[in-house]
């Protein structure tokens, strides 16, 4: 088999939907809760609503979808520093968040966005960052 003429170098961004009218919503959880900047969507792309937030290598778009439903198992998820940081931040914002040590290596929880999607934040734990 012929070796590969092209890579993959990173995710771009990750698209998660959320129904009509629901900008003002996930602006709370992404820019507000979360802390990510907005960033102005292209002139064409605006005119589609949604809206886009990036911070620290993470790209989130946030994209209108009149049939929605939300991501309950499919989801985006987001290396962080300061973990148990980030989950003081969202329940103390309202946001509940759920704890899972089920993946070795790594500290994580999961969130759910204003629509229900569902967000993993996970931490490699100190003891293997060295390996």
């Amino acid at each position: 088999m012929a070796e590969p003429v092209y890579s993959f170098t990173r995710v771009h961004h990750v698209q998660l939907s959320v129904p009509p009218g629901g900008e003002d919503a996930s602006r709370a959880f992404w820019r507000d809760a979360l802390g990510l900047r907005e960033l102005t969507k292209p002139p064409v792309l605006a005119a589609r609503g949604g809206c886009w937030f990036a911070g620290d290598g993470v790209e989130v778009h946030v994209g209108v979808e009149a049939q929605f439903a939300p991501a309950r198992k499919a989801h985006p998820a987001l290396l962080v520093g300061g973990l148990k940081q980030l989950a003081a931040r969202l329940e103390g914002r309202g946001v509940p968040v759920l704890w899972d040590e089920d993946f070795p290596g790594y500290d994580r929880f999961y969130a759910h966005d204003p629509f229900g999607n569902r967000v993993e934040f996970l931490e490699a734990r100190a003891d293997t960052r060295s390996s």
